[in-house]
């Protein structure tokens, strides 16, 4: 401890430089300078099957490529020499071939040595041993005698052979003998009997060993045991047998297997128990065998000494027995020393940190000497379990050994140290995509040499610096950890590799994906046997990975089955089977995660029916019925229901008993006399019924008198002498047994003391004859059979027949409070002229005239209103105002009405008229409407006069001032003036009396020309179109005005001839009215220009070509000429009375005479 001291403090400074140098598990590139390393060798403890060749493996690399050597007992083993060993080429493993040889003779203890110019690397000792299976020595066993309940061991004691043979107890059969808490066999072999027994006796109790390499079975004698009876033991307490005394011990290595064993004597068989004192038994590295009898704790460490206590126990008391537990451990590794890649110049430290117990003792050796053997000074600084190498040269290459060791065993370690001058490569390969699914930790590469070992620098896109932080981590190998990646993190990354000797990039892209997730999982069902069952699975997934969809049933493939149709995001199954209830899994994946949910199938059916019907506990009116439930086919029973069918009354129907609950299996029947009983049972549950179950056994039940009468007795009469008696009777499962018949029984109410009876058979009704009109009577009916009567039944009373009324109504008066509305009130008649039930009385009524009018109405409607119960007063709502009416009441029963009261005539007064017959518009001007309607349908009075409301209404629907005329009853006609042109108006016209207006009549008309009712039409004058070609129109003419003033005022009076030779040119006709032309224009709209005509070259005009003739324009018939043969109406309007005389028009030309001379 003293020497740590010492060197520590200066080491530390050491450690901080160098640990950057210390890689695990590092790799030079093979095309490097490298000391050998050894990648295989066979286990330090070898046993070969002498049948086989010895093969000891041997495997090294290095550059250049080891030769190999080996070592015998620690002397060189030539192996050129021996023929019958070869070494494989380009390796150090041995092939001996033992055949024909003692193989005894290669036993030993080898190493292996793997050489090259940088070093060398040694195997550890291969201890090469021949497994044995040496035979039983041979002894005579005499036969046991022992009586019964005391113990008994019988000794396996096998040859020791290599490795252990396996023990076990057999009998001459090769049969195997039972073990139980009572015989058991021990660690050893031995086989212990806690007590015998007579059964125990047999000849032939054989141990056998079996030895695992040459897979022989060797057997023991057999040994002959005898249990005598003649003086057996009794109870006795535990004991243990083994181990002996109260205390032992035990010692195990660390890593092993622990295994304790106690094994007691005592009768009854003792139990065995375990614990540790101070502590409780490891969890999960325990376990308990032979019946409790043997523990075994796996993997021992440390914490696992102590003292166990086993306790054996029967119902006479317990024995304890303790061992004491100690762990001692072979060397193990707490730190192996590493490869070490240096520098020129550069410190290293190698350390081999070991544990073990007793400690191990280290010795460090450079390529297979003692380090102290090799540098005499100047050489590594050894302190115990670390070498430091100080300023190491090019061509200090070697290979160092550490061998820990103590009295349980060593371990040995190669690490070499290569001095070299590298400069930095990446091993990664270069623009390798990693893909790595969001919120999941993404590993980019880059793994790197170099001497001295380069530094590692990571950047992202070309631009940032990556730095260790929440979100970043690079490892000592140069890995790049990204704990919790996201889509930012994509990109393109590059790793620097840079140490004194140069620097080496690499880049790497990362994509992060989005997760693969089941967005719809599937849903439990429930499914009917024959249906179908749907289970969806919808999932969402990056756009970039392509997902597949597996279903799994019961984490096994689907059955072959065609009934099963996957879908794109679903599982349908057809036609349901029992066999397909289950779990269904869907599974989605991608080549970078995946995404499971799974679902549950029952199939459910209809239950199958009860079976094992019985009837017990049978009484004269209840049974007992039991069942054997059928299968609920995965849903649970509801209920039962019970079902009778009664073979005596209906045989071939059955009918519903009683229901029970689900979980019952039995159930007390209530039963009826003389019925033939089978029942049957139906089982319910959520699917529905199931099939009725096998009819039980027949059960008759005795006669007895009937339980109950008929029930809904009336008494009614049909006639006026007669009452008709009936009744449901009572069905034959009611009867309760044979002979039913019906005693009816009746007596007048309050006036009869006795009654009157009659028996009838089983009939519905009798009819009692001879009796008073509507008199009431007391009836019973009485249910009997051969076996007695009912019980005594219930009165009820009825009535005998009945007859018209024979009174009506008197004082009948008539109250008219409005025009529409009656108010009548009678007497009613005394109650027994009804001779009946009484139901109401009838109000009859009609219009006989208007009140205006002198003669009644040809067609008069009767009217009837009745009015239920016995009133006295009702009203008419519905009459005809101004009219003239008649009514009369009656009074009626179930049998009819009674005489009608005398006729009462009342009047109603004066109402509104209703709304005129009809309205129309019979003319139409561009400022006048004409309007004409019909008088009211009904007057309900006498009309005093017509109001007519009317206003316009505009292209936007808005209504203008409202005016109101009134009009004299008779004025059925009415021209509006002063109206404006081409404007909708509507009107409102009602008529009154005295009383008041009527409803209106309403009517919408416009003084456009249309002789029809104008829809809202849009003002022509208002639009541009419109307006511009008017403005044209009087622009074109006046222009043709001046023109034409221009020419008369230059040419003076216009002859005839020189007019006709301007006609006769075809292409200067005056313009028909279908072009367009200005012929329809003309100074009134009688006088209309010519269409189509020509003047004749004679002068002449002829009217048969045109009915606008020359002489329209004038007038007279004849045209006027003047001196010089011109025409002068030709150039006028229409005359007046008052032209002037002479040769110039007193008017302006008309547009087309103007045309006519411009020519």
């Amino acid at each position: 401890m003293d020497k740590k001291q010492k060197w520590a403090p200066g080491l530390k400074a050491v450690l901080l430089i160098l640990l950057s140098h210390m890689t695990a598990g590092l790799e030079v590139p093979l095309d490097l300078p490298q000391p050998p390393t050894i990648t295989l060798q066979s286990p330090k403890d070898y046993i070969f099957d002498p049948r086989e060749n010895i093969v000891i493996h041997c495997e090294a690399k290095g550059n250049p490529h080891p030769s190999f050597s080996w070592t015998r007992n620690g002397t060189n083993f030539d192996v050129e020499k021996d023929s019958k060993v070869l070494m494989k080429p380009g390796s150090g493993t041995l092939v001996i071939d033992i055949s024909g040889e003692k193989a005894d003779a290669y036993e030993g203890t080898y190493q292996c040595t793997a050489s090259n110019e940088h070093g060398k690397a040694l195997s550890n000792n291969i201890v090469i041993r021949q497994s044995r299976s040496p035979l039983w020595s041979k002894e005579r066993n005499e036969a046991i005698l022992v009586q019964k309940g005391l113990p008994l061991l019988l000794p396996c004691r096998p040859p020791a052979g290599l490795p252990p043979p396996v023990i076990f107890w057999m009998d001459n059969n090769f049969q195997k003998l039972p073990l139980d808490k009572r015989v058991s066999q021990a660690l050893n072999g031995d086989l212990y009997f806690s007590n015998v027994l007579p059964e125990d006796t047999r000849s032939d109790y054989i141990c056998y060993a079996r030895f695992p390499y040459t897979q022989t079975i060797q057997q023991k004698q057999p040994i002959s045991v005898v249990v005598l009876n003649n003086n057996p033991e009794g109870e006795r307490h535990p004991d243990f047998m083994l181990p002996s005394g109260s205390t032992s011990n035990k010692m195990v290595l660390r890593g092993e297997t622990l295994e304790l064993e106690c094994i007691a004597k005592g009768l009854p068989t003792p139990n065995i128990l375990w614990q540790k004192d101070a502590g409780k038994l490891p969890s999960g590295r325990t376990s308990f065998y032979h019946f409790n009898k043997t523990l075994k704790i796996s993997d021992v460490n440390e914490d696992d000494a102590g003292d166990y206590r086993c306790t054996a126990t029967n119902k006479l008391g317990s024995k304890h027995h303790l061992i004491k537990v100690t762990v001692k451990a072979a060397p193990f590794w707490i730190s192996a020393p590493r490869n070490l890649i240096l520098a020129p110049n550069e410190t290293g430290i190698l350390t081999c940190r070991v544990n073990g117990n007793p400690k191990p003792k280290i010795n460090w050796f450079v390529n297979g000497r003692p380090i102290k053997d090799v540098y005499e000074k100047d050489g590594p600084k050894i302190e115990e379990d670390t070498v430091i190498l100080s300023n190491v040269q090019s061509g200090s290459s070697a290979v160092y050994q550490c061998n820990a060791s103590n009295e349980f065993g060593y371990l040995m370690a190669n690490a070499f140290v290569n001095v070299l001058a590298e400069p930095p490569r990446v091993l990664t390969l270069p623009n390798q995509v990693y893909r790595v699914i969001m919120n999941h930790r993404a590993l980019l590469d880059c793994a790197s040499f170099g001497s001295p070992i380069p530094t590692i620098a990571w950047s992202k896109d070309g631009e940032t610096s990556i730095k260790n932080s929440d979100s970043y981590v690079i490892h000592e190998n140069g890995t790049l950890e990204i704990n919790m990646a996201q889509p930012l993190h994509s990109g393109k990354y590059t790793c620097n590799a840079t140490n004194n000797q140069g620097f080496k990039e690499n880049h790497v892209f990362l994509e992060v994906k989005e997760p693969t997730r089941i967005l719809t999982q599937p849903k439990y069902r429930r499914v009917q046997r024959g249906m179908s069952a749907l289970f969806e699975c919808k999932v969402k997934h990056d756009n970039s990975l392509v997902p597949t969809m597996t279903w799994l049933k019961d984490n096994g493939e689907l059955p072959d089955d065609q009934r099963f149709e996957v879908g794109d995001d679903s599982l349908t199954i057809m036609d349901v089977i029992d066999d397909d209830a289950g779990t269904y899994t869907c599974i989605t994946k991608t080549m970078l995660d995946q995404d499971s949910a799974s679902a549950t199938l029952t199939v459910v059916e209809k239950p199958d029916p009860p079976t094992d019907l019985e009837l017990t506990d049978q009484m004269e009116r209840s049974v007992q019925l039991t069942w054997i439930p059928g299968d609920e086919n995965n849903s649970p029973i509801q209920s039962f229901l019970i079902e009778y069918m009664d073979l005596l009354h209906q045989p071939g129907i059955w009918v519903n008993l009683t229901e029970v609950s689900g979980t019952s299996t039995t159930a007390q029947l209530q039963l009826s006399p003389y019925v033939y009983y089978m029942f049957r049972v139906l089982a319910q549950n959520g699917v529905g019924y199931s099939e009725p179950s096998v009819p039980s056994a027949q059960y008759r039940t005795n006669p007895s008198a009937p339980d109950e009468n008929p029930t809904n007795v009336e008494g009614t009469g049909t006639e006026p002498d007669n009452l008709v008696i009936s009744w449901r009777p009572l069905t034959g499962f009611q009867s309760n047994g044979p002979g039913l018949e019906y005693k009816v029984q009746w007596r007048q109410k309050d006036v009869e003391d006795d009654w009157t009876s009659k028996n009838v058979g089983n009939t519905s009704q009798y009819i009692v004859t001879d009796t008073p009109t509507y008199v009431p009577y007391e009836i019973k009916v009485q249910a009997f059979n051969n076996y007695g009567n009912a019980p005594e039944p219930t009165v009820v009373i009825g009535y005998s027949g009945e007859d018209k009324p024979l009174s009506a109504p008197d004082s009948v008066q008539v109250t008219v409070p409005n025009s529409t509305l009656a108010e009548v009130q009678w007497e009613p008649v005394p109650n027994p002229s009804v001779r009946g039930e009484l139901q109401g009385y009838r109000v009859y009524y009609c219009r006989v005239r208007g009140r205006h009018d002198q003669q009644e109405e040809a067609d008069q409607h009767e009217q009837v209103l009745t009015f239920s119960g016995n009133r006295s007063e009702g009203m008419l709502p519905g009459l005809q105002p101004y009219s003239v009416y008649d009514l009369f009441i009656k009074v009626f029963n179930n049998k009819g009405e009674g005489p009608s009261s005398p006729i009462k005539t009342f009047e109603t007064p004066e109402g509104v008229p209703d709304s005129p017959s009809f309205l129309s518009v019979i003319d139409y001007g561009l400022d006048t409407l004409t309007l004409k309607w019909g008088p009211p349908l009904s007057n309900n009075g006498r009309l005093t006069r017509y109001t007519l409301k009317y206003h316009p209404v505009n292209a936007t629907n808005e209504l203008g001032p409202v005016k109101e005329v009134i009009f004299p009853a008779n004025v059925t006609t009415v021209t509006l003036t002063s109206l404006n042109a081409s404007m909708l108006y509507k009107f409102y016209l009602n008529a009154w009396t005295r009383k008041g207006p009527g409803p209106d009549i309403k009517k919408e008309a416009s003084t456009a020309m249309d002789t029809a009712v104008p829809n809202r039409q849009v003002d022509i004058a208002t639009q541009g179109w419109f307006i511009g070609l008017m403005c044209a129109i009087a622009l074109l003419i006046l222009v043709l005005l001046i023109v034409c003033f221009i020419k008369r005022n230059k040419g003076g009076k216009y002859p005839v001839k020189e007019k006709e030779d301007a006609h006769q040119d075809p292409e200067i006709q005056p313009m028909k009215e279908d072009d367009g032309t200005f012929g329809e224009y003309s100074d009134t709209e009688d006088h209309k220009p010519l269409k189509g005509s020509r003047t004749p070259s004679n002068g002449t005009v002829r009217r048969d070509e045109s009915d606008d003739s020359l002489v329209d324009y004038g007038e007279g018939g004849d045209g006027q000429f003047n001196e010089d043969g011109s025409f002068i109406g030709q150039y006028s309007g229409k005359k007046e009375k008052d032209t002037h005389e002479g040769n110039e028009s007193s008017e302006a030309p008309s547009p087309v005479n103007a045309m006519n001379s411009f020519v």
